[in-house]
Protein backbone atom coordinates (compact mmCIF):
# COMPACT_ATOMS: atom_id res chain seq x y z
CA UNK A 1 0.00 0.00 0.00
CA UNK A 2 1.18 3.16 -1.08
CA UNK A 3 2.14 5.42 1.89
CA UNK A 4 0.34 8.77 1.98
CA UNK A 5 1.83 12.03 2.13
CA UNK A 6 1.75 13.81 5.49
CA UNK A 7 1.75 17.30 3.32
CA UNK A 8 -1.69 18.72 3.19
CA UNK A 9 -3.06 19.77 0.50
CA UNK A 10 -2.68 23.42 -0.61
CA UNK A 11 -6.03 23.59 -1.83
CA UNK A 12 -7.27 22.17 1.13
CA UNK A 13 -4.93 24.45 3.57
CA UNK A 14 -6.16 27.85 1.19
CA UNK A 15 -9.84 26.54 1.78
CA UNK A 16 -9.35 25.82 5.71
CA UNK A 17 -7.61 29.07 5.96
CA UNK A 18 -10.48 31.07 3.60
CA UNK A 19 -13.02 30.10 6.82
CA UNK A 20 -11.35 30.36 9.42
CA UNK A 21 -10.57 33.99 8.00
CA UNK A 22 -14.31 34.49 7.49
CA UNK A 23 -15.47 33.83 10.55
CA UNK A 24 -13.60 36.56 13.09
CA UNK A 25 -14.68 39.22 10.23
CA UNK A 26 -18.48 38.25 10.75
CA UNK A 27 -18.25 38.06 14.38
CA UNK A 28 -21.06 40.62 15.55
CA UNK A 29 -20.43 43.32 18.17
CA UNK A 30 -20.70 41.29 21.30
CA UNK A 31 -18.96 38.39 19.85
CA UNK A 32 -16.15 41.01 19.33
CA UNK A 33 -16.37 42.48 22.98
CA UNK A 34 -16.94 39.23 24.39
CA UNK A 35 -13.96 37.74 23.34
CA UNK A 36 -11.46 40.02 22.82
CA UNK A 37 -8.42 40.46 24.74
CA UNK A 38 -7.17 43.58 26.39
CA UNK A 39 -5.19 44.79 23.39
CA UNK A 40 -8.06 44.42 21.38
CA UNK A 41 -10.29 46.40 23.41
CA UNK A 42 -7.76 48.89 23.94
CA UNK A 43 -7.44 49.56 20.47
CA UNK A 44 -11.02 51.15 20.44
CA UNK A 45 -9.22 54.37 22.74
CA UNK A 46 -6.30 54.00 20.68
CA UNK A 47 -6.87 53.57 17.22
CA UNK A 48 -4.83 51.24 15.31
CA UNK A 49 -2.64 49.99 18.72
CA UNK A 50 -3.52 46.14 18.20
CA UNK A 51 -2.50 46.19 14.54
CA UNK A 52 0.71 48.18 15.49
CA UNK A 53 2.16 46.00 17.49
CA UNK A 54 1.13 42.65 15.18
CA UNK A 55 3.43 44.69 12.92
CA UNK A 56 0.98 45.60 10.66
CA UNK A 57 1.94 48.78 10.36
CA UNK A 58 0.01 50.86 7.55
CA UNK A 59 -2.91 49.76 8.99
CA UNK A 60 -2.65 50.77 12.32
CA UNK A 61 -1.30 54.03 10.74
CA UNK A 62 -4.14 54.56 9.14
CA UNK A 63 -6.47 54.37 12.03
CA UNK A 64 -4.28 55.87 14.64
CA UNK A 65 -4.04 59.13 11.69
CA UNK A 66 -8.18 59.38 11.89
CA UNK A 67 -8.09 59.60 15.47
CA UNK A 68 -5.08 62.13 15.67
CA UNK A 69 -7.08 64.27 12.81
CA UNK A 70 -10.04 63.77 14.85
CA UNK A 71 -8.26 65.17 17.96
CA UNK A 72 -6.79 68.42 15.94
CA UNK A 73 -10.85 69.16 15.11
CA UNK A 74 -12.46 68.66 18.40
CA UNK A 75 -9.43 70.88 20.49
CA UNK A 76 -9.27 73.38 17.30
CA UNK A 77 -13.20 73.48 16.04
CA UNK A 78 -15.62 70.58 17.52
CA UNK A 79 -15.43 71.51 21.16
CA UNK A 80 -16.38 75.19 20.36
CA UNK A 81 -19.28 74.18 18.17
CA UNK A 82 -20.54 71.16 20.87
CA UNK A 83 -20.75 74.82 23.18
CA UNK A 84 -22.55 76.63 20.60
CA UNK A 85 -25.06 74.01 19.48
CA UNK A 86 -26.35 74.02 22.78
CA UNK A 87 -26.61 77.47 23.33
CA UNK A 88 -27.28 78.31 19.26
CA UNK A 89 -25.54 81.89 20.49
CA UNK A 90 -25.30 84.32 22.49
CA UNK A 91 -24.34 87.45 21.55
CA UNK A 92 -26.11 89.50 18.44
CA UNK A 93 -25.71 91.24 15.77
CA UNK A 94 -25.25 94.87 17.03
CA UNK A 95 -24.94 98.78 15.49
CA UNK A 96 -22.50 100.65 17.39
CA UNK A 97 -21.74 104.08 16.72
CA UNK A 98 -17.61 104.67 15.78
CA UNK A 99 -17.15 108.40 17.34
CA UNK A 100 -13.73 107.91 15.70
CA UNK A 101 -15.23 107.95 12.14
CA UNK A 102 -18.84 109.61 13.19
CA UNK A 103 -20.79 106.61 11.60
CA UNK A 104 -22.58 103.48 13.26
CA UNK A 105 -21.14 100.30 12.52
CA UNK A 106 -22.54 96.67 12.21
CA UNK A 107 -20.61 94.23 15.04
CA UNK A 108 -21.10 90.75 13.88
CA UNK A 109 -22.47 88.50 16.36
CA UNK A 110 -23.23 84.82 16.44
CA UNK A 111 -25.56 83.38 13.88
CA UNK A 112 -27.92 80.20 15.18
CA UNK A 113 -28.11 78.57 12.05
CA UNK A 114 -24.27 78.29 11.68
CA UNK A 115 -24.16 77.17 15.53
CA UNK A 116 -26.51 74.50 14.93
CA UNK A 117 -25.09 73.37 11.45
CA UNK A 118 -22.00 73.13 12.97
CA UNK A 119 -22.95 71.29 16.15
CA UNK A 120 -24.75 68.51 13.53
CA UNK A 121 -21.85 67.86 11.51
CA UNK A 122 -19.84 67.68 15.01
CA UNK A 123 -21.85 65.31 16.17
CA UNK A 124 -22.41 63.26 13.06
CA UNK A 125 -18.68 63.24 12.69
CA UNK A 126 -18.10 62.00 16.21
CA UNK A 127 -20.81 59.14 15.49
CA UNK A 128 -18.53 58.08 12.30
CA UNK A 129 -15.45 58.43 14.69
CA UNK A 130 -16.84 55.99 16.89
CA UNK A 131 -17.78 53.37 13.68
CA UNK A 132 -14.01 53.72 13.03
CA UNK A 133 -13.35 53.11 16.95
CA UNK A 134 -14.88 49.50 16.86
CA UNK A 135 -13.39 48.68 13.16
CA UNK A 136 -10.32 49.29 15.04
CA UNK A 137 -11.05 46.99 17.93
CA UNK A 138 -12.45 44.43 15.29
CA UNK A 139 -9.60 44.66 13.28
CA UNK A 140 -7.19 44.09 16.36
CA UNK A 141 -9.62 41.20 17.06
CA UNK A 142 -9.71 39.13 13.90
CA UNK A 143 -5.68 39.69 13.95
CA UNK A 144 -5.99 37.53 17.67
CA UNK A 145 -7.78 35.08 16.51
CA UNK A 146 -5.20 34.37 13.57
CA UNK A 147 -2.49 34.66 15.60
CA UNK A 148 -4.41 32.15 18.31
CA UNK A 149 -5.14 29.48 15.12
CA UNK A 150 -1.28 30.02 14.48
CA UNK A 151 -2.35 31.61 11.04
CA UNK A 152 -0.33 34.06 8.82
CA UNK A 153 -1.24 37.67 9.09
CA UNK A 154 -2.48 39.76 6.31
CA UNK A 155 0.20 42.42 4.87
CA UNK A 156 -1.09 45.43 3.72
CA UNK A 157 -0.76 44.55 -0.06
CA UNK A 158 -3.26 41.65 1.24
CA UNK A 159 -5.43 44.44 2.63
CA UNK A 160 -5.44 46.47 -1.18
CA UNK A 161 -5.81 43.18 -3.00
CA UNK A 162 -9.29 41.76 -0.49
CA UNK A 163 -10.25 45.66 -1.90
CA UNK A 164 -10.74 43.78 -5.17
CA UNK A 165 -11.91 41.08 -4.17
CA UNK A 166 -13.91 39.79 -1.11
CA UNK A 167 -14.59 43.90 0.20
CA UNK A 168 -14.96 45.44 -3.57
CA UNK A 169 -18.50 46.04 -1.88
CA UNK A 170 -17.02 48.52 1.25
CA UNK A 171 -15.03 50.45 -1.31
CA UNK A 172 -17.85 50.85 -4.05
CA UNK A 173 -19.74 52.24 -1.18
CA UNK A 174 -17.64 54.71 0.07
CA UNK A 175 -18.02 57.54 -2.15
CA UNK A 176 -21.85 57.09 -1.91
CA UNK A 177 -22.23 56.51 1.36
CA UNK A 178 -20.52 59.90 2.05
CA UNK A 179 -22.74 62.06 -0.49
CA UNK A 180 -25.87 59.85 1.64
CA UNK A 181 -24.07 61.46 4.98
CA UNK A 182 -23.36 64.79 3.81
CA UNK A 183 -25.97 65.71 1.48
CA UNK A 184 -29.39 64.05 3.09
CA UNK A 185 -28.47 62.52 6.93
CA UNK A 186 -26.99 66.03 7.99
CA UNK A 187 -29.80 67.67 6.11
CA UNK A 188 -32.28 66.04 7.40
CA UNK A 189 -30.90 65.87 11.20
CA UNK A 190 -30.79 69.98 10.21
CA UNK A 191 -34.32 70.63 9.33
CA UNK A 192 -35.78 67.85 11.83
CA UNK A 193 -33.83 70.30 14.71
CA UNK A 194 -35.25 73.49 13.83
CA UNK A 195 -38.60 71.94 14.82
CA UNK A 196 -37.30 72.42 18.12
CA UNK A 197 -36.87 76.01 18.10
CA UNK A 198 -37.96 79.56 17.64
CA UNK A 199 -36.64 80.32 14.20
CA UNK A 200 -39.64 82.41 12.91
CA UNK A 201 -39.46 85.56 10.52
CA UNK A 202 -39.01 87.32 14.04
CA UNK A 203 -35.88 85.75 14.67
CA UNK A 204 -33.60 85.42 11.28
CA UNK A 205 -30.41 85.00 12.05
CA UNK A 206 -27.39 86.64 12.21
CA UNK A 207 -29.60 90.03 13.06
CA UNK A 208 -31.54 87.98 15.58
CA UNK A 209 -30.71 85.13 16.95
CA UNK A 210 -33.71 81.14 17.96
CA UNK A 211 -33.29 79.13 21.01
CA UNK A 212 -34.45 75.92 21.78
CA UNK A 213 -38.13 75.82 22.35
CA UNK A 214 -38.44 71.95 22.95
CA UNK A 215 -42.14 70.39 22.34
CA UNK A 216 -43.52 73.75 21.97
CA UNK A 217 -44.10 73.77 18.55
CA UNK A 218 -45.65 70.50 18.58
CA UNK A 219 -47.89 71.31 21.87
CA UNK A 220 -49.42 74.05 19.24
CA UNK A 221 -51.07 71.32 17.33
CA UNK A 222 -52.57 69.58 19.85
CA UNK A 223 -53.46 72.22 21.72
CA UNK A 224 -57.41 72.88 21.37
CA UNK A 225 -58.34 76.53 20.15
CA UNK A 226 -55.09 77.74 19.22
CA UNK A 227 -54.96 79.21 15.76
CA UNK A 228 -52.25 76.32 14.83
CA UNK A 229 -54.77 73.60 15.50
CA UNK A 230 -57.82 74.99 14.28
CA UNK A 231 -55.76 74.99 10.37
CA UNK A 232 -53.74 71.69 10.78
CA UNK A 233 -56.45 69.25 11.36
CA UNK A 234 -58.73 70.87 8.92
CA UNK A 235 -55.82 70.94 6.38
CA UNK A 236 -54.84 67.04 7.38
CA UNK A 237 -58.14 66.14 6.85
CA UNK A 238 -58.47 67.66 3.42
CA UNK A 239 -55.13 66.28 2.44
CA UNK A 240 -56.41 62.35 3.18
CA UNK A 241 -59.56 63.16 1.38
CA UNK A 242 -57.59 64.07 -1.75
CA UNK A 243 -55.49 61.90 -1.76
CA UNK A 244 -57.85 59.27 -1.28
CA UNK A 245 -59.85 60.44 -4.02
CA UNK A 246 -57.24 61.60 -6.60
CA UNK A 247 -55.71 57.67 -5.73
CA UNK A 248 -58.92 55.69 -6.22
CA UNK A 249 -60.22 57.69 -9.07
CA UNK A 250 -57.23 57.33 -11.21
CA UNK A 251 -57.14 53.82 -10.55
CA UNK A 252 -60.50 53.15 -11.28
CA UNK A 253 -60.98 55.20 -14.52
CA UNK A 254 -57.78 53.99 -15.71
CA UNK A 255 -58.68 50.59 -15.22
CA UNK A 256 -62.17 50.69 -17.07
CA UNK A 257 -60.71 52.34 -19.36
CA UNK A 258 -57.80 49.57 -20.02
CA UNK A 259 -60.34 47.00 -20.08
CA UNK A 260 -62.44 48.87 -22.79
CA UNK A 261 -59.90 49.28 -24.91
CA UNK A 262 -57.91 45.77 -24.25
CA UNK A 263 -61.45 44.12 -25.00
CA UNK A 264 -61.75 41.71 -28.33
CA UNK A 265 -64.29 44.09 -30.05
CA UNK A 266 -62.44 47.11 -29.45
CA UNK A 267 -60.90 48.12 -32.77
CA UNK A 268 -57.84 50.58 -32.92
CA UNK A 269 -56.53 49.49 -30.12
CA UNK A 270 -52.83 51.39 -31.04
CA UNK A 271 -54.78 54.25 -32.06
CA UNK A 272 -56.74 54.50 -28.65
CA UNK A 273 -53.62 53.97 -26.75
CA UNK A 274 -51.75 56.90 -28.57
CA UNK A 275 -54.79 58.83 -28.26
CA UNK A 276 -55.17 58.78 -24.15
CA UNK A 277 -51.52 58.68 -23.99
CA UNK A 278 -50.69 61.72 -25.87
CA UNK A 279 -51.72 63.90 -23.10
CA UNK A 280 -48.78 62.54 -20.95
CA UNK A 281 -46.22 63.77 -23.69
CA UNK A 282 -47.48 67.44 -22.72
CA UNK A 283 -45.39 68.69 -19.36
CA UNK A 284 -47.96 68.67 -16.04
CA UNK A 285 -47.38 71.74 -15.73
CA UNK A 286 -48.42 73.30 -19.08
CA UNK A 287 -51.46 71.39 -18.76
CA UNK A 288 -51.94 72.25 -15.67
CA UNK A 289 -51.60 76.46 -16.26
CA UNK A 290 -53.98 75.89 -19.53
CA UNK A 291 -56.73 74.25 -16.87
CA UNK A 292 -56.32 77.50 -15.31
CA UNK A 293 -57.07 79.25 -17.96
CA UNK A 294 -59.89 77.68 -18.70
CA UNK A 295 -61.99 77.15 -15.97
CA UNK A 296 -60.95 80.68 -15.13
CA UNK A 297 -63.50 83.27 -14.00
CA UNK A 298 -63.50 84.55 -17.76
CA UNK A 299 -62.13 81.22 -19.30
CA UNK A 300 -63.46 79.57 -22.27
CA UNK A 301 -65.86 77.44 -20.33
CA UNK A 302 -67.53 80.08 -18.61
CA UNK A 303 -67.88 81.98 -21.61
CA UNK A 304 -69.50 79.21 -23.38
CA UNK A 305 -72.04 78.90 -20.51
CA UNK A 306 -72.61 82.06 -20.75
CA UNK A 307 -73.19 82.30 -24.30
CA UNK A 308 -75.32 79.27 -24.19
CA UNK A 309 -77.61 81.16 -21.26
CA UNK A 310 -76.57 78.23 -18.89
CA UNK A 311 -75.72 81.46 -16.56
CA UNK A 312 -76.14 84.44 -17.01
CA UNK A 313 -74.25 87.11 -18.71
CA UNK A 314 -72.78 88.54 -15.79
CA UNK A 315 -72.26 85.67 -14.02
CA UNK A 316 -69.45 82.81 -13.68
CA UNK A 317 -69.09 80.02 -11.77
CA UNK A 318 -66.67 80.02 -9.15
CA UNK A 319 -64.13 76.88 -10.33
CA UNK A 320 -61.44 78.26 -8.30
CA UNK A 321 -62.70 80.53 -5.63
CA UNK A 322 -65.66 78.35 -4.07
CA UNK A 323 -64.41 76.21 -1.49
CA UNK A 324 -66.62 73.12 -3.13
CA UNK A 325 -66.32 73.89 -6.23
CA UNK A 326 -62.77 73.99 -6.23
CA UNK A 327 -62.30 71.03 -4.35
CA UNK A 328 -63.80 69.04 -7.13
CA UNK A 329 -62.90 70.91 -9.71
CA UNK A 330 -58.93 69.78 -8.73
CA UNK A 331 -59.90 66.04 -8.54
CA UNK A 332 -61.56 66.28 -12.08
CA UNK A 333 -58.30 67.85 -13.43
CA UNK A 334 -56.31 65.36 -11.34
CA UNK A 335 -58.42 62.74 -13.15
CA UNK A 336 -57.74 63.82 -16.74
CA UNK A 337 -53.85 64.21 -15.95
CA UNK A 338 -53.55 60.73 -14.39
CA UNK A 339 -55.76 58.16 -15.62
CA UNK A 340 -53.58 57.69 -18.86
CA UNK A 341 -50.71 56.47 -16.68
CA UNK A 342 -53.30 54.22 -14.31
CA UNK A 343 -54.15 53.05 -18.05
CA UNK A 344 -50.76 52.17 -19.32
CA UNK A 345 -49.41 50.11 -16.16
CA UNK A 346 -53.05 48.18 -16.12
CA UNK A 347 -52.73 47.00 -19.39
CA UNK A 348 -49.27 45.73 -19.21
CA UNK A 349 -50.88 44.13 -16.55
CA UNK A 350 -54.36 42.50 -18.34
CA UNK A 351 -52.01 41.02 -21.26
CA UNK A 352 -49.89 39.25 -18.96
CA UNK A 353 -52.65 37.30 -17.00
CA UNK A 354 -53.18 33.78 -18.55
CA UNK A 355 -55.27 33.12 -21.38
CA UNK A 356 -55.71 29.64 -20.23
CA UNK A 357 -57.63 31.15 -16.50
CA UNK A 358 -59.95 32.84 -18.70
CA UNK A 359 -61.00 29.83 -21.01
CA UNK A 360 -61.24 28.11 -18.28
CA UNK A 361 -63.86 29.84 -16.46
CA UNK A 362 -65.19 30.31 -19.40
CA UNK A 363 -65.52 26.45 -19.66
CA UNK A 364 -67.07 26.36 -16.26
CA UNK A 365 -70.22 28.86 -17.60
CA UNK A 366 -68.81 31.78 -16.06
CA UNK A 367 -69.94 35.35 -16.85
CA UNK A 368 -68.10 38.46 -17.36
CA UNK A 369 -69.05 40.25 -14.69
CA UNK A 370 -67.72 36.53 -12.30
CA UNK A 371 -64.53 36.44 -14.74
CA UNK A 372 -63.75 40.09 -13.73
CA UNK A 373 -64.62 39.87 -10.02
CA UNK A 374 -63.20 36.31 -9.43
CA UNK A 375 -59.87 36.58 -11.77
CA UNK A 376 -58.92 40.32 -13.32
CA UNK A 377 -59.54 42.57 -10.57
CA UNK A 378 -57.69 39.93 -7.92
CA UNK A 379 -54.72 39.58 -10.31
CA UNK A 380 -54.58 43.92 -10.93
CA UNK A 381 -54.92 44.37 -6.88
CA UNK A 382 -52.19 41.69 -6.17
CA UNK A 383 -49.95 43.42 -8.87
CA UNK A 384 -50.98 47.17 -8.17
CA UNK A 385 -51.23 47.48 -4.74
CA UNK A 386 -47.92 48.50 -4.08
CA UNK A 387 -48.10 51.09 -7.09
CA UNK A 388 -51.15 52.22 -5.45
CA UNK A 389 -49.48 53.11 -2.07
CA UNK A 390 -47.10 54.68 -4.05
CA UNK A 391 -49.50 56.91 -5.56
CA UNK A 392 -51.44 57.62 -2.36
CA UNK A 393 -48.46 59.00 -0.73
CA UNK A 394 -47.28 60.56 -4.03
CA UNK A 395 -50.36 62.48 -4.04
CA UNK A 396 -50.36 63.84 -0.23
CA UNK A 397 -47.01 65.22 -1.18
CA UNK A 398 -48.66 66.48 -4.99
CA UNK A 399 -47.68 70.08 -4.73
CA UNK A 400 -47.89 70.79 -8.69
CA UNK A 401 -51.83 70.04 -9.19
CA UNK A 402 -52.95 72.28 -5.74
CA UNK A 403 -49.81 75.11 -6.62
CA UNK A 404 -50.92 75.38 -10.34
CA UNK A 405 -54.43 75.26 -10.06
CA UNK A 406 -55.80 77.42 -6.87
CA UNK A 407 -52.33 78.46 -5.12
CA UNK A 408 -54.17 76.86 -1.87
CA UNK A 409 -57.47 79.13 -2.51
CA UNK A 410 -59.44 80.05 -1.71
CA UNK A 411 -57.90 81.95 1.37
CA UNK A 412 -59.43 81.85 4.90
CA UNK A 413 -58.90 84.18 7.88
CA UNK A 414 -59.86 81.44 10.07
CA UNK A 415 -56.58 79.24 9.14
CA UNK A 416 -52.97 80.25 10.46
CA UNK A 417 -51.49 81.28 6.36
CA UNK A 418 -53.29 78.87 4.68
CA UNK A 419 -56.09 77.93 2.36
CA UNK A 420 -58.82 75.73 2.09
CA UNK A 421 -57.53 73.84 -0.82
CA UNK A 422 -54.11 73.66 0.76
CA UNK A 423 -52.48 70.02 1.39
CA UNK A 424 -50.02 70.12 3.99
CA UNK A 425 -47.22 70.33 1.23
CA UNK A 426 -48.61 73.52 0.01
CA UNK A 427 -49.09 74.63 3.84
CA UNK A 428 -45.48 74.16 4.45
CA UNK A 429 -44.55 75.78 1.67
CA UNK A 430 -46.26 79.12 2.40
CA UNK A 431 -44.82 78.87 5.95
CA UNK A 432 -41.38 78.61 4.92
CA UNK A 433 -40.75 80.62 1.63
CA UNK A 434 -43.70 83.38 2.13
CA UNK A 435 -44.19 83.67 6.06
CA UNK A 436 -40.25 82.51 7.07
CA UNK A 437 -42.00 80.33 9.84
CA UNK A 438 -39.25 77.71 9.46
CA UNK A 439 -40.22 76.29 12.74
CA UNK A 440 -43.67 76.02 12.15
CA UNK A 441 -42.89 74.22 8.11
CA UNK A 442 -40.63 71.70 10.24
CA UNK A 443 -42.90 70.50 12.26
CA UNK A 444 -45.69 70.41 9.49
CA UNK A 445 -42.94 68.03 7.79
CA UNK A 446 -42.14 65.86 10.28
CA UNK A 447 -46.14 64.90 11.07
CA UNK A 448 -46.35 64.97 7.20
CA UNK A 449 -43.80 61.95 7.40
CA UNK A 450 -45.61 60.10 10.36
CA UNK A 451 -48.77 60.41 8.57
CA UNK A 452 -47.39 58.99 5.64
CA UNK A 453 -45.02 56.33 7.16
CA UNK A 454 -47.58 54.79 9.66
CA UNK A 455 -50.54 54.80 6.72
CA UNK A 456 -47.89 53.29 3.92
CA UNK A 457 -46.67 50.79 6.00
CA UNK A 458 -49.85 49.65 7.27
CA UNK A 459 -51.97 49.11 4.48
CA UNK A 460 -48.78 47.19 2.46
CA UNK A 461 -48.46 44.98 5.35
CA UNK A 462 -51.91 43.82 5.04
CA UNK A 463 -51.84 43.85 1.11
CA UNK A 464 -51.35 40.20 -0.76
CA UNK A 465 -48.41 41.71 -2.44
CA UNK A 466 -46.51 41.17 0.71
CA UNK A 467 -48.34 38.04 2.73
CA UNK A 468 -48.44 36.01 -0.34
CA UNK A 469 -45.71 37.40 -2.21
CA UNK A 470 -45.30 34.41 -5.17
CA UNK A 471 -49.10 33.82 -5.26
CA UNK A 472 -49.39 34.77 -9.30
CA UNK A 473 -46.07 33.28 -10.49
Amino acid sequence: MEKKSAKANPAETVSLRAADTVRPATAGPAQVIRESSALSKLSFLVFGLGNLVNKQIIRGLLFLAIEVGYIAYMVSFGVAALGDFATLGLQEQAEVFNEAKGIFEYVPGDNSMLCMLYGVITIVLTGIVLAVAYMSMKSAYCTQKRKERGMPLPTFRDDLHSLLEENIHGMLMAFPMFGIIAFTVIPLIFMILIAFTNYDRNHQPPGNLFDWVGLSNFAQLFTSGSRLATTFWPVLGWTLIWAVAATASNFILGMLLALLINRKGTYGKGFWRFLFVLSIAVPQFVSLLSMRTIFNANGPVNIILRTIGVIGATESIPFFTNELTAKLTIIGINIWIGVPYTMLSTTGILQNIPTELYEAARIDGAKPPTIFRKITLPYMMFVMTPTLITSFTGNINNFNVIYLLTGGGPDSLDYYFAGKTDLLITWLYRLTITQKDYNIGSVIGIMTFIVLAITSLLTFHQTGAYKDEGAFQ
